[in-house]
């Protein structure tokens, strides 16, 4: 079993969309923990906020078997097969960690969201924090210390 962490977000029909990614996501692995939701303006592009949060879970599934089950749920939720980065989603599943695991070719692994965005690096923080990022050496809560890409982070209360 290989612990991994996977970054939720919609802001299409949000709490629908975050509520089944979610439950489907459960049914992946076991020790299933998941971080807080978080309301975000979307980044690079104009549309509606974001919830997102990111979950945790151990599971027997490969790297690219898992990536196959998130893109085959990102569809079945309603994202277009052929949507783009920067545009609004029902959906969006991207692998950020998968165990010790460096991968250079998809899924890549540590996903670079994770220097990136503090949508996926706070709920991350959340999950793990003392947490090394493979390949990197520094742990998610010194990352986190570190961030200096600004954004409002707004905590939601939801069932899930």
């Amino acid at each position: 079993m290989t612990e991994v962490y996977i970054s939720v977000g919609s802001n299409i029909d949000r709490e629908r969309s975050v509520r089944a990614a979610v439950s489907e996501l459960r049914q992946l692995g076991t020790g299933f923990r998941v971080s807080r939701i978080y309301e975000a303006e979307p980044v690079g592009f104009e549309g509606p906020n974001f919830f997102n949060c990111v979950v945790a879970f151990e599971t027997d599934l490969s790297p690219s078997a898992l990536q196959t089950q998130l893109k085959t749920l990102e569809l079945q939720y309603g994202r277009s097969p052929n949507a783009q980065k920067n545009q609004s989603r029902t959906l969006d599943l991207d692998l950020l960690l998968f165990g010790d695991l460096i991968r250079a070719q998809s899924p890549v692994v540590p996903r670079d969201d994770i220097y990136k965005f503090a949508f996926v690096l706070q709920p991350l923080m959340e999950l793990c924090p003392q947490r090394v990022v493979p390949g990197d050496g520094r742990t998610v809560a010194e990352l986190w210390q570190a961030f200096d890409q600004p954004q409002v982070l707004r905590p939601v209360i939801m069932d899930i």
